[in-house]
């Protein structure tokens, strides 16, 4: 595996996990820490994040919650380019959750270090509008859109399958001129999953099938841990910590979260009792 991702003009090593912490401008985040769109509230919440640690900073101004409802574009630019705008001088990688051509070609005009698309560069624009620039991109797997993507996602090998679908992924940015150090991967926990098959794909993060490319695992406070708990999602944290410092142990590149300083506390005790190294 490469030892750095591009984001930008960012170069960050991955010797260590990177943490990404979430700044959600929607009203109807799942977990709950959705910020209806309010500027100061949003650039209030990123520096928390960034304070608290996080390595990059991830905002989506459109719900993908299972059975989301499409936000328009021009609604999503209005939530998205002001916060954005004020957090991409602050010294970190920013990255913006979007999966529509012209919100990213916008984000990368306002200055975002990464697009970080659900629907994994589908589409011709999509891929144009990240060739075009230096931004690394995160290409993830969805089975079906988020409207109906739970109603009844089924696989035949859901490792192999969803491990393919990004090889071609990375490999149709590999053509189109996206350097393999700017392309991270991502299986798509409780996108088109049931707990079974994301149980699958955890498990298989140490697998040959990812053709070594970085992995980011985002699984904090999702339906996948109630599943596991019993707990609501206000009540997640334990579990969603658990699960970071299982996937760093299974070599995840990149962990979103919504909680930064805990996971970095968690990763600075697996780093020092597994490794023997202190976390910066």
């Amino acid at each position: 595996m490469m030892k750095k991702i591009q984001f930008g003009s960012y170069h960050l090593g991955i010797e260590r996990p990177l943490v990404m912490g979430i700044v959600n401008l929607t009203p109807d985040s799942f977990s709950g820490d959705g910020l209806l769109g309010d500027v100061a509230a949003s650039i209030a919440h990123a520096r928390r994040q960034l304070e608290a640690g996080a390595d990059i900073l991830d905002i989506g101004a459109e719900s993908s919650r299972p059975g989301a409802v499409p936000t328009p574009e021009d609604e999503e630019l209005r939530r998205l380019l002001p916060v954005l705008k004020e957090i991409v001088g602050w010294g970190v990688p920013v990255s913006v959750d979007t999966y529509k051509p012209g919100v990213m070609r916008a984000a990368i005009d306002a200055g975002a270090s990464m697009i970080n698309d659900i629907a994994g560069l589908a589409s011709p624009e999509s891929l144009a509008a990240v060739a075009g620039s230096d931004c690394a991109v995160c290409v993830m797997h969805m089975q079906g859109q988020p409207g109906v993507m739970q109603q009844a996602p089924a696989y035949v090998d859901v490792v192999a399958e969803v491990g393919s679908w990004l090889r071609a992924a990375a490999g149709r940015c590999l053509e189109a001129g996206i350097a393999g150090e700017r392309i991270v991967l991502d299986p798509g926990f409780g996108f088109g999953k049931t707990l079974a098959h994301n149980l699958s794909l955890f498990r298989a993060l140490t697998a040959e099938v990812w053709d070594d490319f970085p992995l980011l695992v985002g699984v904090s406070r999702k339906s996948m841990l109630g599943g596991i708990t019993g707990r609501p999602v206000q009540e997640r944290l334990a579990a969603s910590i658990a699960a970071a410092v299982l996937a760093a142990e299974k070599g995840a590149a990149i962990l979103r979260v919504h909680d930064v300083a805990e996971t970095r506390d968690a990763l600075a005790v697996w780093s020092a009792i597994n490794k023997g190294e202190l976390n910066d």
